[in-house]
């Protein structure tokens, strides 16, 4: 069974000594701060920012029994992508007696850390984190809260505690070997800026350099990726150039550029080919069906779900990083 990297969670007492305070006094300055001098309220934040302390939001006592909340922060919740790993999370945790906490944090790590801290706050068994690229006062808090966590949809040798996902730069090797080697010469992407699909452009060019095409056209589009974006987006990259294919680094987007292809009177692989990723519920229905990447994104929720429940309650565990792993699907759209 694998030792646990969880460590005890920084107390009061730990804010008071490191800011050379009563725990009396802080106590004030956290609960009723405009009863205490600004100086002192601001030299307790300070220590609260140096230990990682965490103000227990619940009623007194709760902190020695589970609370069987299970703490979920995910980027959004309106892209397909995630809502089958959410929903298989939520069906796993109830299984096992815990309720899903919620929260969208969105794509900045600032936001994230602020949703976190008022997560922990509630005393949650467990916590899920979308990623592996957190903030350093992230990690810090959760490597302080002492609770098991279990980051998801991405792949490291050092995760935080567990993980769930796969290599998006492997996604992105494969992808380039493929368009390669189906005879494609001028690519052009079609991206969304995360620091995930930035993982996948990076294999895919690290790909296209190594045979000889070192810049592909590419636009960039705001997160989150819709229809719309797709067919605006290639408009843009049509206006910089002729490709023989465009890259997109979502289905969504790749059908909104197949889209608005056709609409030009353009012949989708013919005059155009498209390719997506993620394994969309429409990509196999769409006309055409499309050329994409896929993950088992149920598998993700149920294995983190099972990994974090375990850890709670103290089943030995063989694993604590899951590769699931990934399939690229050829269809008629590359």
């Amino acid at each position: 069974m694998k030792s646990s990297k969880l460590t005890r969670a920084p107390t009061l007492d730990d804010v008071a000594r490191t800011a050379g305070l009563s725990s009396m006094t802080v106590s004030r300055a956290l609960n009723t701060p405009h009863l205490v001098r600004p100086k002192t309220v601001e030299k307790v934040l300070q220590a609260v920012r140096v230990t990682g302390y965490i103000p227990n939001a619940l009623a007194g006592g709760l902190a020695s029994r589970r609370s069987r909340l299970i703490a979920v922060v995910v980027p959004q919740i309106n892209n397909n992508m995630f809502v089958d790993t959410i929903q298989t999370l939520s069906d796993e945790l109830a299984l096992r007696g815990y309720h899903m906490l919620l929260c969208v944090a969105g794509y900045t790590q600032q936001t994230e850390s602020e949703l976190v801290s008022t997560l922990l706050s509630r005393r949650p068994d467990g916590v899920v984190l979308t990623g592996i690229h957190h903030s350093p006062e992230l990690k810090k808090i959760i490597l302080n809260a002492a609770i098991p966590v279990v980051e998801i949809w991405d792949l490291t040798p050092t995760p935080l505690d567990m993980l769930v996902g796969f290599s998006h730069e492997k996604i992105g090797i494969a992808t380039g070997e493929y368009l390669y080697r189906k005879g494609y010469r001028r690519p052009g992407l079609l991206w969304a800026g995360d620091q995930r699909a930035a993982q996948r452009k990076r294999g895919l060019c690290e790909v296209l350099s190594r045979h000889g095409i070192s810049e592909p056209g590419q636009v960039d589009v705001p997160l989150p990726a819709s229809l719309a974006l797709g067919r605006s987006g290639l408009t843009a990259l049509l206006a910089q150039d002729d490709y023989d294919v465009i890259v997109c680094s979502s289905d969504t987007l790749a059908q909104g550029a197949i889209m608005e292809a056709e609409s030009r009177g353009m012949s989708v692989p013919g005059d155009l080919a498209v390719i997506g990723f993620g394994d969309l519920d429409f990509a196999a229905s769409n006309r055409p069906a499309i050329t994409t990447v896929s993950v088992d994104r149920r598998a993700i929720g149920c294995r983190a779900a099972t990994l974090l429940a375990d850890r709670i309650e103290g089943v030995g565990q063989d694993e604590s990083i899951v590769d699931i792993g990934f399939h690229l699907i050829e269809r008629e759209s590359a």
